[in-house]
């Protein structure tokens, strides 16, 4: 019996130390990676950096800022995020709502976790064929679409999830109190669940606003505001990477900047996305 419990109580310090280990490793990876873009970007982060696009000679150390990447990342990220708002609600409530116990049910959720592992590059590479074959040029519209596609998968799958964690018990009382199936999915389950429904709409906008490889073949990059639909933008994924590739040390620390910038965007959704769905929370049965 001593020698039992002298093991459990080793692996129970094993399993310890591991989570204490797992906890220092990602904590100080986000230290790392804030202190380093702190420490190279900061000097260079200036108010005309913020609110001027590139002059004349900007990749070459000369005057300019990133305000076109800032308001181009804004705008892919935030029109990404709602192309794939207006697809996933759908296809959470049928998830949830009719074919929830379905065969259909499971191979859906399985083509999403296999949409949401695929990197982004693949998906840039899938548009531009596209693109190509029908005659349309690298712009702001095509961005979108690919990074909805992008944030279709993370937001069903997190939607999916919170939904499912619901207590079946409020949409059975809500059935047996005269109550439709869509009544139900309304009224009850959409409310329960706006919390993190609010949670994976800010994680797939964060996920959108950082991505680089898809916005590469498809939106393109410019040095102006954006100008339309059909018209390429400018992001701040490719803006730090159009700076780091310049031989000019100016230029490579105004990348750090840009990517401080990206960070700090970034930190304010994630923050900004906790406190939201504390505040919803409050009228959420536990």
């Amino acid at each position: 019996m001593k020698k039992k419990l002298a093991r459990r109580h080793i692996e129970e310090s094993i399993f310890k130390a591991l989570m204490i280990g797992s906890f220092v490793f990602v904590v100080g990876s986000l230290g790392l990676i804030l202190l380093t873009v702190i420490v190279k970007g900061l000097p260079s982060l200036t108010f005309n950096m913020l609110t001027q696009t590139p002059q004349g000679g900007y990749y070459l150390g000369k005057e300019g800022g990133i305000l076109n990447a800032i308001v181009g990342s804004l705008y892919l990220a935030g029109g990404a995020t709602l192309l794939a708002l207006l697809v996933s609600v759908p296809m959470v409530s049928y998830l949830t709502t009719y074919a929830h116990r379905s065969r259909w049910a499971g191979t859906l959720r399985l083509s999403l976790d296999v949409l949401w592992g695929v990197p982004s590059i693949v998906y840039g590479a899938f548009a531009f064929i596209i693109m190509v074959a029908v005659g349309m040029r690298a712009s702001l519209l095509a961005g979108i679409v690919v990074l909805g596609l992008i944030e279709i998968p993370v937001m069903v799958r997190a939607m999916d999830e919170v939904i499912r964690s619901i207590p079946p018990e409020l949409g059975e009382a809500s059935y047996a109190l005269g109550s439709t199936r869509f009544e139900t999915a309304l009224k009850i389950v959409l409310r329960q669940a706006l919390p993190g429904i609010v949670t994976a709409i800010l994680l797939a906008f964060g996920r959108g606003i950082g991505d680089a490889a898809a916005v590469l073949f498809t939106a393109g990059y410019t040095d102006r505001m954006p100008e339309g639909l059909l018209r390429p933008v400018a992001s701040l994924p490719l803006a730090v990477f159009l700076q780091l590739g310049t031989p000019y040390p100016e230029v490579q620390q105004r990348a750090y900047a840009s990517a401080l910038v990206l960070t700090i965007m970034v930190l304010l959704i994630s923050l900004g996305s906790r406190l939201l769905a504390r505040r919803l929370s409050r009228n959420v049965v536990k």
